[in-house]
């Protein structure tokens, strides 16, 4: 008589504890993107307070917000590698903590080259967010689901950019701008206890029920772990549709982040104490497109359309409810119609961003994924270095013009959806 094998963790009996655990997956990683943001948020709504106590102009503003643009690109190949090595649980939680280091770390410079050594470092570390993210999503969701969870867990990155104006102003008005830093930082070392605490994969989760894995593994084909050469992947349009749609477009919102506060002060006279009624109110208008573009092509795809005919419909409804925020320069300096228009195109760029994200998980095997995520990241990632340095040289040239700014900004998504749809005419599994 033979003794039993014991039972291996991905076989192990169940214990049903909820019956949409892979929302709560979701959960964390929309808290993620909450404090990434945050995170990010902080030198932007500081800007007119750095600019006057250190003396930058807008091309030094410019350089430090490169040097993060720099790292983020240079990581973003290496981290989407290192995730499809390290796995999601481990890889994402060393992410956080370097970038909640060299958030805090902000705190500790002095001049130019300090700050941006600090954004260089955070720059290594938030690049591995999104690559985790889809990743996770990719493993936790069935296809259907996929541009939602997106959707939801991208609206994080809303609410951080929401929360940042109301905490940063609070922190700085009374303990000094580098409190700012420590305390914002501080935020993701929470994340990381209950993430390592909590989360396993979909078939290693003893909490996870046998109905919900198999609603979650219903339209995803078994594949044996494997590591893909880019090389590889760069031989597939579908790659390259992800990568130039990033490019094309994450520098829009790259302009947004960094440039909207000073915008805000120089065009209408808001100081640190009055900028956050406006960006609140670009941020929730942001949070209502993350959701509403994940769900509707998920919609879509419940009605009956194709993958490729759900994602494109989402894809150009976005790009169209961009092009109004080419007529700031038209508002006659009335605020809150420019918060409005620009509110509009913030919302479409996160609607368009929940359907651009499903790319990968649409056409690449889910060993793939956080490599052609990681591909695409480094392409928005170079597109936000390039144009960072050009506009603060431009505003110093143009003595402060924006309105070239959001027109270019208004056409962006229309010619970065043509290039996707001439390299990418169907959402279909690539062979790689």
């Amino acid at each position: 008589m033979t003794t039993p094998e014991p039972l291996r963790p991905e076989t192990a009996p169940r214990t049903k504890i909820a019956g949409h655990l892979r929302w709560y997956v979701c959960g964390l990683l929309f808290w993620a993107s909450t404090v990434n943001y945050i995170d990010r948020q902080v030198l932007g709504i500081l800007k007119p307070v750095l600019t006057h106590e250190l003396g930058w102009n807008e091309a030094d503003y410019g350089w430090v917000v490169f040097a993060f643009q720099c790292a983020y690109a240079v990581m973003m190949p290496i981290a989407g590698r290192l995730l499809d090595w390290l796995g999601t649980r481990v890889g994402y939680a060393l992410a956080v903590l370097v970038w909640s280091a060299a958030a805090m770390s902000h705190a500790l410079a002095r001049n130019l080259v300090q700050f941006a050594m600090a954004r260089f470092v955070l720059g290594l570390g938030e690049a591995a967010n999104f690559p985790a993210a889809i990743k996770t999503v990719a493993n936790w969701f069935p296809r259907r689901e996929r541009a939602l969870a997106t959707g939801i867990f991208n609206s994080g990155t809303n609410i951080g950019a929401l929360v940042a104006p109301l905490l940063v102003p609070f922190v700085a008005a009374r303990f000094g701008w580098r409190s700012s830093f420590l305390v914002t930082g501080g935020l993701d070392l929470l994340w990381i206890v209950v993430w390592l605490a909590t989360y396993r994969p979909p078939r290693k989760q003893k909490w996870l029920s046998p109905q919900e894995l198999a609603f979650i593994e219903s339209d995803q084909e078994m594949e044996p772990a494997r590591r893909i050469p880019y090389a590889r992947l760069l031989r597939t349009r579908a790659a390259w549709a992800f990568l130039l749609g990033k490019f094309m477009t994450d520098p829009v919102w790259w302009f947004y982040l960094y440039w909207l506060p000073g915008f805000l002060h120089q065009k209408y006279g808001l100081d640190l104490t009055h900028l956050g009624p406006p960006l609140i109110a670009v941020y929730l208008f942001a949070d209502v497109g993350s959701v509403g573009g994940g769900w509707l092509s998920s919609r879509l795809l419940a009605r009956g359309f194709s993958v490729t005919g759900a994602r494109k419909i989402a894809l150009l409804t976005c790009a169209l409810a961009v092009v109004p925020v080419a007529c700031v320069i038209l508002t006659g300096g009335r605020l809150w119609i420019t918060v409005g228009l620009i509110g509009l195109a913030a919302a479409a760029h996160q609607g368009w961003s929940a359907n651009l994200f499903t790319i990968p998980s649409d056409t690449f095997p889910r060993s793939a994924v956080g490599s052609v995520v990681g591909l695409g990241g480094f392409g928005g990632a170079v597109g936000g270095m390039l144009v960072a340095p050009a506009v603060g040289y431009w505003l110093d040239f143009s003595h402060e013009a924006y309105g070239p700014l959001f027109i270019v900004a208004g056409i962006a998504y229309l010619c970065a959806l043509l290039v996707i749809h001439l390299l990418l005419p169907r959402f279909q599994q690539v062979e790689v």
